[in-house]
Parts: C-alpha cells; structure tokens; sequence
C-alpha cells in the first residue's frame, strides 16, 4: 500500500501531481482556494495514518495533532519560511522530520516589505482612498505630503535572507541601513549594505523607519512593545511583513493615537484575520492581508518544495529544507 501525505487547507495543485508522481497517495482536506480552514476536528481526521503532512499556518501541530496521526507520521512539511505553528521539540521527540520552505518567497516578501514602506512613507493608501470614496480632490503643493526616503535610515530587525532582500531596495533607493539581530550578519552581506549594527534600543531610536524580519519565537513575542515604540522618533515608521504577534497592537495603536510616531504599515497580525479595532480606522496605517509571498510563481514554488520534502522523507532520503 502507498504511503498517504495529507493536504488539510488548499495548496496549489502541482504539489499534490508531484506527491503522486512520486508513487504517494493523497489525502485532500476538500477546500476551495477561496474556503475557510479546515477546522480543527476535520484535520485530526484527516491526517490519521499519514506518513506525512504539508500543513500551513492554520494548521496547529501540537501533541493533539501527533497524536491523531499516529506512529507512523514520518514529516511535517510546513508551506511558510516561519513554523511557529508546529511544535518542533514535541515533532522531534517522536522521530518526526520538520521542514519548511525558506529561499523561495525571499523576493516576493522582500518586495512587498518595500511596497509598505513607500506607501507609508508617502501616504499613498490614503491618498487612494480619498480618489476611490470620491472626496473632492485637487493637485496642491501642500496636500498629500509625504515623506522622502532618500538619505534616510532603514532598521532592519533580522538581517536574514528577506531582510538584506529588502535591505538592498530599499539602499537602490538611497537609504542608509542599519540591522539589530541576536548574532552578527554575515560579513559579506553588511560590507554590500555598508550596514552598521545597533542594540535594537539604539535602532529604535535611530532609525526613520523600521521594518521587522525576525521569527517569531517566545523571545520576539512582542519584541516591539509599548518600551520599543516610546524608543522611536514621532517621524518614524514602523512596517511588520514578520509574524503579527512581534508586535503588541495595542501599544501600537496607542502610540499611533498619542502621535508617538508617524505611520505603520502592517501585513501580519497578531489574532489574523481580526485586526486591532485601534488600528483598523487610521489613516496613517496601511492594512494588507498577509500577501507578502502572495504571487503565482511564489506560492507555487512554496508548495512544490514542501510537496519534495515530504517525497525525500518518506522515501527514505535527506529532505532539502529541514528545521533545525
């Protein structure tokens, strides 16, 4: 009998073509690109039996999850760069591989990190607002003013693969880089960048804008609280394409009432898809959906390589991206 790889939420259908081409069965969760997540219960199901599984962020891989798959669960294939949703100590204890799909969405996400950058800095969600709500508009020389980035200072917080990505926009653009981060970048990549590394407390209060790169780990869980955001200039801005909870929104949203800073532009957030009502209704906030990978070719490619390192793990292989 075929080994069966489950697919609870909906994943571009190469991944599943490509489990089969490798001899695999597959288990499918039943959901439409445009359906909500499978629920919990539905899930559990599902993944009874399976020797693997290629989860995404709904997916909670805990104890509970392990132990409706059962004995025979070989990998754990995460469709996201970030895992905090798998449990990796407890996958680990029980012989599970973990992976995750790092590299390919570095563009895309580093991308979109330096969209939400112009369009706080230059208000331009706002700005697009008032043309789609028909406000009366006219060209002047003192409405819609932004904020030019030229000569500025970008902060990075994590200086990984997506944060030199969106460093090295944001330098063709003439900013200044600087990055705090638990350990040295790599050498090379700060001489590219002639970036200077700062305590993240000095970042803060250095820097015009700050864009955050860092995993989410019990560490970084709102690294960027009520203290970091009294760091920050009233000038500066604060852009997350991380994971939501590296941010406390409602500081944040505090902060942004009190005028402690000028702007923040969000991808992520802390309880998704709820949105902090603090921070929904403000002007100087910018509000996407999580769309940092979000482009055909990326998702695509995310789903093929976790679809490969489930393949290489139950075939008895090194998978090509593992955690840890």
């Amino acid at each position: 009998m075929a080994a069966r790889v489950a697919i609870p939420q909906w994943l571009q259908p190469e991944a599943a073509a490509l489990l089969r081409d490798a001899g695999l069965d597959v288990a499918d969760g039943g959901r439409g690109v445009d359906d909500d997540p499978l629920p919990r219960a539905g899930t559990l199901a599902l993944v009874e039996g399976c020797a693997g599984v290629l989860t995404q962020l709904a997916d909670r891989v805990d104890d509970a999850f392990l132990d409706a798959a059962g004995p025979g669960l070989r990998v754990v294939a995460n469709v996201a760069v970030g895992h905090d949703n798998v449990d990796v100590g407890a996958c680990s204890r029980r012989g599970v591989v973990v992976t995750n799909t790092p590299g390919v969405l570095t563009d895309a996400t580093a991308d979109l990190a330096l969209a939400l950058i112009l369009m706080a800095t230059r208000r331009l969600g706002d700005a697009e607002r008032r043309v789609r709500t028909g406000e009366p508009w006219r060209w002047g020389m003192g409405r819609n003013l932004g904020t030019g980035l030229q000569g500025r200072t970008l902060g990075i917080v994590g200086l990984g693969q997506i944060g030199a990505a969106t460093a090295r926009r944001a330098r063709a653009l003439g900013m200044h880089i600087a990055y705090a981060g638990r350990r040295d970048a790599d050498p090379a990549v700060v001489r590219e960048l002639g970036a200077r590394r700062l305590p993240l407390h000095d970042l803060l209060a250095a820097c015009d804008v700050v864009s955050l790169h860092c995993p989410l780990t019990p560490e970084t869980r709102h690294l960027v609280d009520a203290r970091a955001l009294a760091r920050m200039r009233p000038d500066a801005f604060l852009v997350n394409t991380a994971r939501g909870p590296v941010v406390d929104e409602a500081a944040l949203a505090d902060a942004l009432r009190a005028g402690a800073l000028a702007g923040a532009a969000l991808d992520v957030y802390e309880d998704e898809p709820r949105i902090h009502p603090g921070l929904a209704g403000r002007d100087d906030v910018v509000l996407l959906p999580h769309v940092g990978s979000a482009t055909r070719e990326t998702r695509r490619a995310m789903a093929l390589l976790a679809a490969r390192n489930a393949a290489a793990v139950i075939a008895g292989e090194r998978p090509l991206t593992p955690v840890g």
